[in-house]
């Protein structure tokens, strides 16, 4: 380097320096803040809501040594269309960081502004005349890399920099893109809130990054619209969630809510289990329609006329109009129990018409308080609109689930052959969860999310969708898959479906299929499955070509252990992937190497041993697959496992077997 790039990378290194004590500065002064909250608030409530602001403001700022503060500079040129712009120059990285004086020493990668890092080139330099990359090595500055972009110098994905952050060996949890941000990302990323979107994308090609990202760019552009509203993630299951939780707080984003779906709709306790064939039948839209029949069939005309005594007067309603009232309340087709009150409510308008006519003054709240618990009215209502729960309507429909829309061998398959004595003692299975939150949007009217993001989307089933439908009615959504790595037995073929079910058919559906993580070798080796695979998504593209790749006929403990040493002896992260009922004598014949499991809470574990079924959604730099053949015959849909299970390496994949190949890669 020459001695005006030494003087260079020293005077970045400064600024680094002094942006992290910047950063620091800003922290003590909330610290100070937070500690003397209570004596500038009004009231306790004022300060409670104050120190929890605050609180959250001083997590916001916390600094971690090993992370780059900033990744990124930009120098606008002199005749740059915004004059406040030209000339100057701007750090981009992970937050805003300002001076004592309040002039800003890091820009917030989501920033107007920074949307140039991502998006400008030499076609289009959006002013910029020098896009500048940093190499850093444990949180210290190494090196940095220009593109002179107005001069016609781009170095896309050949710059040095991009392509070392992309690849460099990883252990332990999912980290964040902020610094390898693609043009055709960085679009998806910022689209605006209003919009719904759903992004098919090919293994590595960065789709859950592109979710992650697009959570906190939100939450910075609408942070208190989205604060009142909140932001859901939903991942296919807990180590999914486990694997990606720490990307947002590293982004400074402390208020996301993490779910799984079955977690999200979870009201009872699962205590038994469905054969598949019933499963499949709860996840059917279908069931919704039979929910909805089976709920309103209880609201009746009544054919009495209803009188409530009120000392010493007697009122009186016609049979008539309590008929007008129930037609009037149910063609408004409100949430079953809302209606319920909007009849009682009408009911007690009647009478206190009546009381007004007779006493000449109004009886008061307390007396409309009365007539509402009157027991006359209580036994109208349970007559015309009777009260239900979410759990007696799903027990009434499975103890007898007859209807029109079901087959009688549908019917027998869903009935319960030892049926509870009662709903509060049911012993209700995962598949039941969707039924009983079915009936729960249909009784009452759930909370919702200002902005659902959903990853593994294509593993939804219609019921699943219209639960969380429910919850983002008047929000956006984000839909997250790959239709070749649908696994469940109601996978999507086409993500129109599911978009349909989710009451967003008119999102867009935007492809990715340029992989960064996974080497061209195993993207090869996968996209041999998809002719099998039964859907229409374009084959995936890899620009590393750095892989490895190794398919050995033999699955023995000794050829295992020494694909184990052979990738432990290189740096970076390794799972061994096998059928699930093969995953404890793997675990057991790795012992030596104490391998951990998905379970345990250690994010320094180099070995990782992982059931096919839970790999979906994970990557390691080193994949061993035992025995193919048996993860494709563990489950109807095994060949679509297999595809997931093999593009879950992000360097090396060693392929072991003593059976035949499954055909498509043989």
């Amino acid at each position: 380097m020459t001695p005006e790039l030494d003087h260079e990378l020293a005077a970045e290194r400064t600024h680094l320096t002094v942006s992290r004590a910047a950063l620091q500065a800003m922290r003590e002064h909330v610290e100070v803040l937070f500690a003397t909250g209570d004596k500038v608030a009004g009231d306790p409530f004022s300060a409670e809501t104050l120190g929890r602001a605050l609180a959250k403001r001083i997590k916001e700022l916390a600094d971690d040594p090993n992370t780059p503060l900033f990744f990124g500079k930009l120098t606008f040129g002199a005749d740059a269309a915004d004059a406040e712009s030209a000339g100057h120059a701007f750090h981009i990285g992970r937050r805003h960081v300002t001076d004592a004086a309040g002039e800003p020493m890091v820009l917030d990668w989501r920033a107007p502004v920074s949307r140039s890092f991502y998006r400008a080139s030499a076609s289009d330099p959006q002013d910029i005349a020098v896009r500048r990359r940093f190499g850093f090595n444990a949180g210290e500055l190494t090196s940095f890399e220009d593109e002179h972009l107005t001069l016609g110098e781009e170095l896309g994905t050949k710059s040095a920099i991009l392509t070392a952050e992309i690849e460099r060996p990883r252990v332990g949890p999912m980290r964040d893109i902020v610094a390898t941000i693609q043009p055709e990302q960085d679009e998806l990323v910022r689209a605006a809130l209003e919009e719904s979107i759903c992004v098919q994308g090919a293994p590595g090609t960065g789709k859950t990054a592109v979710g992650l990202h697009r959570a906190a760019y939100l939450l910075y552009l609408h942070r208190e619209r989205l604060r009142r509203a909140g932001v859901l993630i939903l991942g296919p299951n807990r180590a999914f969630l486990r694997y990606i939780a720490a990307v947002l707080p590293a982004l400074g984003e402390i208020e996301v809510s993490q779910s799984t779906v079955d977690d999200l709709i979870a009201t009872v306790e699962v205590r038994a289990a469905d054969t598949p064939e019933a499963e499949a039948l709860k996840h059917d839209p279908r069931l919704a329609q039979v929910l909805h029949d089976l709920l309103w069939r209880r609201v009746r005309r009544p054919q009495e006329p209803l009188t409530v005594p009120d000392d010493s007067y007697r009122w009186r309603v016609d049979a008539g109009v309590l008929a007008r009232i129930v037609d009037d309340v149910r063609r408004g087709e409100p949430p079953y129990a809302l209606g319920r009150e909007h009849v009682r409510a009408r009911v007690v308008d009647l009478l206190l018409r009546q009381s007004e006519a007779r006493r000449g003054d109004s009886p008061g709240e307390a007396w409309r308080r009365r007539m509402t618990k009157a027991k006359p009215v209580v036994a109208l209502l349970d007559q015309v609109w009777p009260a239900v729960t979410p759990a007696e309507l799903v027990f009434e429909f499975l103890t007898a689930p007859e209807h029109e829309l079901l087959t009688e061998s549908e019917a027998e398959e869903l009935r319960w052959t030892k049926p509870s004595k009662t709903a509060k003692s049911a012993k209700w299975t995962a598949a039941d969860l969707v039924l009983l939150d079915e009936a729960a949007g249909l009784i009452e009217r759930p909370g919702g999310f200002g902005h659902i993001i959903v990853d593994e989307a294509q593993d939804l089933s219609p019921m699943q969708a219209r639960a969380i439908a429910r919850r983002s009615t008047h929000g956006s959504v984000t839909l997250l898959g790959d239709l070749a790595q649908g696994t469940a037995p109601w996978a999507a073929k086409q993500w129109q479906d599911t978009l349909g079910h989710l009451g967003k058919p008119d999102a867009v559906v935007t492809p990715l299929t340029t992989g960064f993580r996974v080497p061209e070798q195993v993207v090869e080796l996968a996209n041999r499955l998809l002719p099998a695979l039964g859907v229409d998504v374009p084959p995936a593209q890899s620009l590393r070509p750095d892989g490895w790749l190794a398919i050995r006929p033999t699955a023995a403990p000794e050829a295992l252990a020494e694909a184990v040493e052979a990738a432990l002896a290189q740096p970076g992260s390794v799972g061994v992937i096998s059928a699930q009922d093969a995953v404890d004598s793997v675990a057991r014949s790795l012992a030596k190497y104490s391998p951990t499991s998905l379970d345990d809470d250690d994010p320094d574990s180099r070995l990782t041993v992982v059931p096919a079924t839970l790999a979906k959604g994970l990557e390691y730099d080193h994949v061993i697959v035992v025995e193919p053949a048996a993860i494709v015959e563990a489950e109807a849909r095994g060949l679509h496992r297999l595809y997931v299970v093999l593009t879950r390496a992000v360097t090396t994949l060693t392929v072991l077997h003593d059976r035949p190949l499954p055909t498509p890669l043989a």
